[in-house]
């Protein structure tokens, strides 16, 4: 078995999910060509391909029709390149770009495309209106509940305090805000549309303005109560949850280097994994300490990490819970500053670890993803500096 690397990953800003943000005014599909123009850019052959793989989680409307393929035509990538949509929930990004490192390992691929598109300005959250969304038929600990109260549960049960996450999202903004003023830390995002930067990120924040937020998700839990099975503290507010965005991510993956073809990084290794649906947002850690076994690594080995914010909780626990060093996690911010484009966005903290691998110089990084229903992936890669 070979190894696959990641020749290059690009992402676009994330902008407001509303009719007046700033991506708004584009297709799925231009999203996506837009970063394959990008990669051309920076001198990839990013069209001549064996495949495109998309995650991207309300596959309805203007996302329908198979929006990877949609998007080869619309990107011009080679005929002969096949192209699939998935959905894995917030995981999606990720899980395109491990079943493309996946197929390049074993042989199957000298080249692919893979990671995610999600506007949610113009396909809204649960879009798809399917029926599990509501089915009371199911086991209790099986239906479904928005991943936000799946957070207010799972910080009561884990007694993480409204304290603990109003630092965590402090933290997430300033480091957002900090980075925009350090090239090195968006230099693989590429401007599109108009829009440079995440226009979701709210760098004035506070610790008093923070604090000064009223739990946001009460009246939510009305809707669920019987899936949920009780009452809950809520101690989540929306400075503590990732917005709502537009955006895109989109990796090179291919196999061993040829000639002057040089990639950024080598994937070591890759895990998916589920978990306990009524636990929900924790599988991500499953997939994390698996992922750390196959590669026979820790986290004191690795020079950064980007951890998905899925809602204040997660990033808390990890800090809490885990023998890290928080100045190696999330240092130009994480989703709850720049949002959260849900299929997008394991693909975008991809391209985001390889930048800031490259500014600290950095060999070692791990990506964790988290997702509803008891979903969860982890890539761990080496940078070729």
């Amino acid at each position: 078995m070979t190894h696959a690397y990641l020749y290059d990953a690009v992402r676009t800003p994330r902008g407001k999910a509303r009719a007046d943000g700033g991506l708004a005014q584009l297709k799925p599909q231009e999203l996506v060509a837009g970063l394959v123009d990008g990669l051309q850019a920076r001198g990839r052959d990013a069209r001549d391909v064996q495949a495109l793989v998309l995650g991207c989680v309300d596959q309805v409307g203007d996302q329908g029709a198979n929006i990877a393929l949609v998007s080869k035509l619309h990107a011009g990538v080679a005929d002969d390149a096949y192209a699939f949509t998935l959905n894995n929930y917030c995981v999606s990004g990720l899980t395109a770009i491990g079943h493309a490192a996946t197929q390049v390992a074993v042989g199957n691929l000298d080249r692919a495309l893979a990671g995610g598109v999600e506007m949610m300005s113009r396909v809204p959250f649960l879009g798809d209106n399917a029926s599990y969304y509501t089915d009371a038929s199911l086991p209790k600990r099986t239906r479904f509940i928005p991943v936000v109260l799946a957070a207010d549960r799972l910080a009561e049960k884990e007694g993480v305090s409204r304290e603990q996450l109003d630092a965590v999202a402090l933290v997430s903004q300033q480091r957002a805000g900090a980075a925009e003023a350090d090239p090195a830390l968006t230099a693989s995002r590429v401007p599109l549309g108009g829009l440079s930067r995440d226009e979701c990120a709210r760098p004035q924040s506070t610790a008093q303005s923070l604090a000064a937020m009223a739990p946001s998700f009460a009246a939510l839990a009305t809707q669920y109560a019987d899936a949920l099975d009780g009452p809950i503290d809520h101690r989540h507010t929306i400075g503590h949850a990732p917005p709502i965005c537009d955006g895109a991510g989109l990796a090179l993956i291919g196999g061993a280097p040829k000639a002057a073809d040089k990639p950024r990084a080598r994937i070591l290794g890759y895990a998916e994994s589920g978990g306990d649906p009524h636990a929900s947002l924790l599988a991500g850690f499953t997939a994390m300490a698996k992922v750390l076994e196959r590669t026979g690594l820790t986290l004191a080995d690795m020079d950064r990490i980007e951890f998905m914010e899925a809602f204040a909780v997660t990033i808390a626990k990890f800090h809490r819970d885990y023998p890290v060093d928080p100045a190696k996690v999330n240092v130009a911010g994480g989703h709850i500053a720049r949002g959260h484009p849900m299929g997008a966005s394991g693909a975008i903290l991809v391209s985001t670890l390889l930048d800031v691998l490259d500014a600290s110089n950095g060999r070692l990084g791990l990506v964790v993803c988290s997702g509803a229903a008891g979903v969860g992936a982890a890539m761990v890669i080496e940078r070729l500096g």
